[in-house]
Formats: structure tokens, sequence, C-alpha cells
């Protein structure tokens, strides 16, 4: 058996394989509703057979959305939605979970096809907020930083949409702490410089996410998998590194999360980053060797071959895989003839299986 296909248990949870559809922006909603897009787009994942099915970055509050199309989950009229996408997902197999995100600095954006632009209070715009006051890029304008009771309140935030998260269906819970949203503004020195407990040492850098978790963990269920999106490092000079995100890594095995997902970049726009096949593969490999903890792999993953090498060499235990996905719902049927598995299709589709 092909190591891409050999199923992973995690904690109550078992995934039929180990092909993880990547939280991919879609930018299609309306006051943070799912709608037909959404069960379409992640039910053809569900369909072409991976084995967990996360959903876009999906904001906690309206002010932590990237763009006003983004999905949300911050009240309880979301839920039902969200519900018929999950009974589709599980009816063909897969498991379904949910990022919950906070875009920081980097809110109040015009969906990419728009422009990507910074919108103004005329345009719908709204202020964001980050640990300092401190833009992404110098064009825009200056974040709120947050107070000690803004922090409580993205705390709180999280935490919410957890629940709704669980009353919704989903049985993986990721906390998106990379790609320069608000979690990863506060771990970085390059866009953290605050005099108080959340800034300055290692320590007070990650108190938000240690905070959140714990509010997490008062909601989410200790037998379903909780997951962790990082950066792994920003790729510039003082920023956050690596040998910091192994160190964050062995902290959150003592609170319960089950598996980092190895990003990187995203807080600095001129930041270097030499970009080419399983480019951030590194990240994975040494945060599991480092640590022991599961790890998933990202970064222009595209054939059978190269994730089934990554698994079988030991240098993560998932592959979390974007836009491949996107040109081919149906990788991994079509990974499996490659590697020469035989897996379900479904039995609608069963007469094409050749």
């Amino acid at each position: 058996m092909a190591k891409l296909f050999e199923p992973l248990q995690i904690k109550s949870v078992e995934l039929k394989n180990r092909i993880v559809v990547s939280p991919m922006c879609e930018y299609s909603s309306v006051d943070g509703f799912s709608n037909d897009w959404h069960l379409v787009h992640l039910g053809s994942r569900a369909v072409g057979g991976a084995g967990l099915i996360i959903t876009e970055a999906t904001a906690v509050s309206p002010e932590g959305r990237i763009t006003p199309d983004d999905l949300g989950i911050w009240k309880d009229e979301h839920i039902e939605g969200l519900k018929r996408i999950i009974t589709f997902i599980e009816a063909q197999g897969s498991i379904a979970g949910i990022q919950l995100a906070h875009a920081g600095r980097k809110a109040s954006h015009t969906s990419p096809w728009k422009g990507g632009k910074m919108l103004s209070s005329e345009e719908g715009g709204w202020e964001t907020v980050a640990p300092s006051a401190i833009a992404f890029r110098e064009t825009e304008r200056n974040p709120i930083a947050l107070d000690k009771a803004g922090i409580e309140k993205v705390v709180s935030d999280f935490r919410d949409a957890a629940k709704r998260a669980l009353q919704a269906g989903f049985k993986v819970v990721e906390i998106h702490a990379a790609h320069g949203y608000l979690l990863h503004e506060f771990f970085s020195p390059l866009s953290n410089n605050r005099p108080d407990e959340y800034g300055g040492t290692f320590e007070n850098r990650v108190r938000i996410l240690l905070e959140i978790i714990d509010a997490i963990n008062e909601v989410w269920p200790k037998h379903l998998p909780f997951f962790v999106r990082i950066s792994a490092s920003d790729w510039t000079e003082g920023g956050w590194t690596l040998e910091e995100s192994i160190q964050l890594t062995r902290i959150l095995q003592t609170k319960g999360v089950d598996l980092i997902d190895c990003s990187s970049g995203g807080n600095i726009p001129h930041a270097k980053i030499t970009v080419g096949p399983g480019y951030q593969v590194h990240f994975a490999e040494a945060i599991k060797k480092e640590t022991g903890i599961l790890t998933g792999a990202v970064g222009i993953i595209t054939t059978a071959e190269q994730a089934e090498e990554i698994l079988a060499s030991g240098k993560a235990d998932v592959v979390i895989m974007a836009r491949q996905l996107l040109r081919d719902p149906y990788f991994p049927l079509h990974a499996a003839k490659a590697l020469n598995v035989d897996v379900k299709w479904p039995v609608q589709y069963d007469r094409a299986k050749l």
C-alpha cells in the first residue's frame, strides 16, 4: 500500500488517506454565509476522494474578514448552511474540517479579482486591528493596536466560533496562525512592538494563541482533532523563525494540539522567498523531527509521486494541497491509479474506473 493511501487515525477520527484539501479562500460569501458555490467546491473534492477537506479561512468576527466576501462563523445563523456541506462531505466518506481565522491588519480589502486593495470607509471598509499600529504596506492605513479588552474579545470570538463549528458537525478544527494574519502578527517582532505582556519575549508574543487554545479547549471535545496552521518562517531577518516554530510546537503539544500545518511567509510584503516544488516541505520535516508531532506539508505539491515521497520518507504525515486540487478535484482518484492502489470510487462514477 502506498503511504499516501494509508488511513491515519487522529484521536477518534480516521482519515481514509493522507490527502488534505487546504483551506482556500473563495471570496464568494455574502455576510459570511455559505452557499451553493461552497457546497459544490468542497463537495467536489469529497467526490474526488480527499481524506480531509478544510474550509477556507472562516472569519470569527466581521472585522476579522480579509474581504467582505469571506466565509464566516460569527453568528448562529451561519451554522445551517455549513451543516448542509458537512453532510454531503461525510456521505462521500471524507472528513470535514474548519479553519478559524482573523485577518488582523490584512482585513478590509477587496477580493483579488476586484483588485485586492484596502477598502476605505466610503467603500464599506472597516477599522483593522493588530498587535501594533503598523500597516502591512506603507501605502495602507495603520491598524488600531488591540488593547486588553480587544484581545479578550478576539479570544472569546475564537471560542464561540469553535462552539458553532462543533454544532455544525465539523470533526476537525484548525486555528489559522499563519500568512501574516492576526495571530502571526503577534508572533513576529516585525509586526509586534508591544511593551506589555503580549510583546517582546517569545513567551509574550505567543501568549494570545495559547489563550485562544485554552478557550477553544473549553468547548471543543478532547476526542476530536485540533490543528494549528503556522508560518514556520517570515523568511526575513529579525522575523519569526523555524527555531521559534519548533519551540512553539512543543508548547502546543502540551495543550492537545495534534497536527501542525506547516506553511510560511505572508507577514512581510518584501520577503525574499525562492518558490519551487515542495519549497516548504522542509519546515514540516524539521518540526516533525524535533518534536514528534504530526505535521502537514504544503507548497507546490502537484504529483502523486511527489506526495508519496514526502510521506514515505517521513517528512510529514499528510500532504495539504491547494492549487493542484483546484486544477483537479479528482486528484486523489488519479493519484491512486498512478500509484497502483485500488480505491473505492463513488458508485455513480464506478463505470468510469478503468
